[in-house]
């Protein structure tokens, strides 16, 4: 083995090694319920904050952001980061307080209170699936790391789809078998504190991305712009309308773009406060804060932390897309069309370009992300499932440590879950490689979180509207509205060879951004023909008091 490979391998020994001394210490700590899936509510807010970012920047961030970057030539997507902020005040005045309130455990308890077990058990059922297929692809974005190196052991070849997937099992395996051994021991408390760990290593992988690259371009960043003359190169706001369109015309082609200025004014503040307000995933680690206000800072400060972050990670995709105009290379990963796999690009550069060592803690850093959001979805997704289906189904242990055996219990089978998402998505992407990683993550929540946000936003805005059966038909409602706007059901239809269901020309098919928008006015509309029986009106007025 060469020196540098052997510098690599001590960077990344090391990272594994203290993530899992961490993890495992945290186990003694995590004997009880409100330990195991809360931390008993005793974690320092500047540790919450980093968790966030922890989970908020994925592998699919990690790869997927300077994949646009590169693709794009601008940072129009940081647009959206308008709405996260805007979303992220709401959520700490409003979502926060009423779980601290209710001193729920899973969030959809909340929902149990305020309307009864069906709505509670349908909100956590969504949750369970949606969070599910969109975890279980993020954790296949790293594995492509394998397939570049693949490629640069084996120039001039190209990977077959059935290489291409039994490369990526054994990454998946590997991966999710050490995170699910410090999450199933130590609980959410382990999840936080490597996530700080994390979260460190992802800045220094990112900074150093960045500035090794503008070490390497004449002239730096200025050599840069000279080089970006297109008409949207380096551009940060996008209004996305269209010359002598017409109003409707203008309407129609902003619902059909991803990054405008109306998507991250309308659009994001949607999907934030879907997945920042109703997600299991996301809310736990708030609520492990030691009160409101310090899970309120916690989670704006990380909306504001997201900001250079994300202009960070476009950066080094336009930097990305500069670098190899000036240093062309033949070998760089393409799609089956011959155009340049944006997504392969910055993971490519790094095993060829980057100097030993440094190479290691970038690698390093993706696999931070990716354990980081692992961890925290595999410690959310046995918590809803534990709190809100199994309890009811198999009885509620008296002790907590029987309790916690069965959370640990849960954790497994959601591993074993998730890596057959992962397994699943590495196929699809095997034989179709130009799928683009952001919207396929961000797309999943969309069809889904409209329908959840809703139903909340109805049990904390109204006293007397939503119930039980009325809930079922909105949320139904919500999903069927996006499913049909976006094109849901010709893409599935298409799978089997025959048409969807035909649509007028004048209605748009909307992108990512907007599904959590009509999925949620939809639902909301729709809950609120239903009135709220009595004996729960009075149960939220004592409960509130």
């Amino acid at each position: 083995m060469s020196p540098a490979l052997i510098l690599d391998a001590v960077v990344l020994l090391a990272y594994f090694g203290l993530i899992m001394w961490i993890g495992l210490s945290q186990r003694s700590k995590s004997g009880s319920m409100e330990g195991f899936a809360l931390g008993d509510r005793q974690i320092a807010w500047w540790a919450v904050l980093a968790s966030i970012l922890a989970a908020e920047i994925s592998a699919g961030t990690f790869f997927g952001a300077p994949g646009e970057g590169y693709a794009l030539r601008n940072f129009t997507y940081i647009q959206l980061i308008v709405g996260y902020l805007l979303a992220r005040v709401v959520v700490s005045a409003v979502f926060i307080p009423a779980y601290y309130r209710h001193g729920v455990v899973s969030i959809y308890e909340f929902l149990g209170t305020r309307f009864g077990p069906v709505t509670h058990r349908l909100s956590s059922g969504v949750f369970l699936v949606t969070r599910l297929l969109a975890s279980g692809t993020r954790l296949w974005v790293p594995t492509m790391i394998l397939v570049i190196i693949w490629h640069l052991q084996h120039p001039g070849q190209a990977i077959s789809p059935s290489t291409e997937f039994w490369l990526t099992a054994v990454a998946l395996v590997l991966v999710t078998l050490a995170t699910a051994v410090y999450t199933t021991l130590g609980g959410i408390r382990a999840v936080i504190w490597t996530d700080v760990i994390q979260i460190g290593v992802l800045v220094c992988a990112l900074s150093f991305s960045l500035i090794y690259l503008l070490g390497h371009i004449p002239g730096g960043w200025d050599g840069a712009v000279a080089m970006l003359t297109g008409p949207k190169d380096l551009a940060v706001w996008d209004l996305g309308l269209k010359e002598g369109a017409g109003f409707w015309g203008n309407v129609k082609h902003v619902l059909e773009q991803e990054y405008t200025i109306w998507a991250a004014f309308l659009g994001s503040t949607f999907v934030t406060l879907a997945t920042h307000g109703t997600d299991q995933d996301m809310v736990q680690r708030m609520l492990t804060a030691k009160n409101k206000k310090q899970s309120a800072m916690a989670t704006i400060l990380s909306g504001v932390a997201d900001v250079p972050i994300t202009l960070v990670v476009l950066g080094i995709g336009i930097l990305l897309y500069v670098f190899y105009q000036q240093n062309v290379d033949a070998m760089l990963p393409k799609s089956a069309t011959g155009v340049v796999s944006s997504n392969k690009v910055f993971p490519y550069f790094v095993l060829t370009v980057m100097p030993a060592g440094l190479r290691g803690l970038v690698i390093a850093g993706v696999l931070a992300t990716t354990m980081g959001s692992l961890s925290t979805a595999l410690n959310s997704l046995a918590t809803s499932y534990v709190r809100d289906f199994h309890f009811r189904w198999f009885g509620e242990p008296k002790t907590d440590e029987g309790k916690v055996k069965v959370l640990r219990f849960g954790t497994v089978l959601f591993a074993t879950l998730l890596v057959s998402v992962a397994l699943a998505t590495a196929w699809v992407t095997s034989h179709n490689p130009q799928l683009r990683i952001l919207p396929i993550i961000l797309g999943i929540f969309g069809y889904t979180y409209g329908s959840l946000l809703g139903v909340f936003m109805t049990g904390l805005f109204t006293r007397t509207r939503g119930n039980d059966f009325g809930n079922v038909i909105a949320m139904i409602a919500g999903f069927v509205v996006v499913a049909y706007m976006s094109g849901l059901d010709t893409d599935v239809m298409h799978l089997f060879g025959a048409k969807g269901i035909s649509r007028p020309e004048w209605m748009p098919v909307i992108e990512f951004p907007w599904r959590i928008m009509f999925g949620t006015m939809t639902t909301f509309a729709v809950a609120m023909m239903f009135r709220t029986p009595l004996e729960k009106q009075e149960h939220r007025y004592l409960a509130e008091r």
